[in-house]
């Protein structure tokens, strides 16, 4: 008898619980078509190389297309740049994280984007880094804000002296 009740009050806790959490979306992950971005390489349109990637975008997002571990890097500019076209309702731009002395720092282009339908242009992100500021870490992502389809080939990050 007792074991009944145990496992009835169970089944109203489990189940008929008011002000329980509610589903608000439920992701059918069967196919990997209805998941955004969808990312691969195209022949078709490239600046250098056999391809360039192509990311098709629903909404927006981050994509990073790199990173570099074990750096050692001070008194320097680290420049990242890529070349990039656009058929997007919005922009899209480049964005650099940068490890120093286990704090994340970041450096977004938003001077130097890529909008609209726009054929291949050469977009950029700049860090500083002064003598004793230690990079050890640096992510590469592309931040596209909007819809619609975004080319990025030839990217690559530079080490340059300060000016």
């Amino acid at each position: 008898m007792r074991r009944a009740t145990i496992m009835c009050l169970i089944f109203v806790v489990t189940f008929a619980a008011p002000g329980m959490a509610d589903n608000l979306l439920n992701l059918p992950l069967d196919d990997a078509a209805l998941v955004s971005p969808q990312i691969k390489a195209d022949s078709t349109y490239k600046t250098q190389g056999e391809a360039s990637i192509n990311i098709q975008t629903k909404w927006p997002a981050v994509v990073c297309l790199g990173q570099i571990d074990g750096l050692e890097v001070d008194n320097a500019r680290l420049v990242y740049q890529a070349k990039v076209k656009s058929r997007l309702q919005g922009s899209a731009y480049l964005e650099m994280w940068v490890e120093v002395a286990g704090r994340g720092y970041f450096s977004r282009g938003l001077n130097d984007q890529a909008n609209g339908d726009g054929g291949w242009k050469g977009i950029k992100t700049e860090f500083v880094l002064k003598k004793g500021q230690k990079a050890t870490k640096v992510t590469l992502n592309l931040v596209i804000n909007g819809v619609g389809q975004v080319w990025v080939d030839d990217a690559v990050l530079r080490k340059l002296p300060l000016k």
